[in-house]
């Protein structure tokens, strides 16, 4: 067995000069699929996570009064929470809404 290894050993230096560059090939691959692999993530995936926390920290800090848009353009203003999840939103003289804390898309100033 060891005297197959050498063998194999002694083959692999008389490799001729135009056929060295064939190890490159066989790491570029991987190499670019770990640099394709990182480039969605810094350009659409952390950013898409980045802005999906705001947004729900956002949420997190509603409190009474603040005027919102849900995600369907609804314009409201925040009456009262219920249940843990649900907002009810005033949104003309006395016609209250209920929505979910995840159907607030934004606070208006």
């Amino acid at each position: 067995m060891i005297h197959l290894l050498g063998i194999a050993f002694a083959a692999a230096e008389d490799i001729p000069a135009g056929q060295g560059s064939q190890t490159l090939g066989n790491y570029l691959f991987p190499i670019m699929l770990i640099l394709t692999v990182a480039v969605f993530y810094f350009l659409m995936i952390r950013p898409q996570k980045k802005k999906e926390k705001e947004r729900q920290d956002m949420v997190n800090s509603l409190k009474k009064g603040d005027r919102v848009m849900t995600t369907s353009g609804m314009y409201g203003v925040i009456d009262s929470f219920k249940e843990g999840d649900i907002v009810v939103l005033k949104i003309s003289g006395n016609t209250k809404v209920e929505f979910t804390k995840s159907a607030i898309h934004t606070k208006v100033s």
